[in-house]
């Protein structure tokens, strides 16, 4: 494989990786009785935004997309892929092939960027949550979800690294 090529494949690996891990502590947060994201709400905004519209009262009020669910899994893994692509970009190629947990952990805290300053607003919650019934509790269970993020861009790497020896 051409250099490019596997720097290409290790960071989308990252991405995919990374993302499931944190749908893997979304999971166990579900099972715990702590509420987390539907899916089909960012795909419902996704949907509308390809129809030119960015912001929402309320992203749960608006009208459905078709395929909504599949839209917002699709949209939550490629945006861990284009987090991971920072990662690399910031780090270098070399940080698939030689991790540290900083960085890692770094990049995925401040992905919660993300949310609280584009998707909240946009979806109807206020610049990070502060709309919502609670919102230090949303604002702190965002935080949570993307450290875990970050670990698992972590974890990720080094297996990509491991796995790659």
């Amino acid at each position: 494989m051409n250099p490019i090529a596997e720097d290409l494949t290790r960071t989308v690996l990252l991405g995919l990786m990374a993302t499931a891990v944190m749908d893997l502590w979304l999971l166990l947060l579900e099972r715990l009785g702590i509420p987390t994201l539907d899916f089909a709400l960012i795909g419902r905004w996704v949907g509308h935004l390809a129809r030119g519209r960015i912001a929402h009262a309320s992203i749960a009020r608006a009208e459905p997309v078709a395929g909504e669910r599949a839209l917002g899994w699709i949209t939550h893994y490629l945006t861990g892929v284009a987090f991971a692509a920072v990662l690399v970009a910031v780090q270098g190629t070399g940080f698939t092939r030689d991790p540290s947990l900083l960085p890692a952990l770094a990049v995925g805290i401040a992905t919660v960027a993300a949310p609280w300053f584009v998707m909240q607003p946009a979806m109807g919650a206020g610049i990070a949550a502060s709309r919502t019934p609670t919102p230090w509790k949303n604002r702190l269970r965002s935080l949570a979800n993307h450290t875990v993020f970050g670990g698992g861009l972590y974890l990720a790497a080094a297996g990509i690294a491991w796995i790659s020896r």
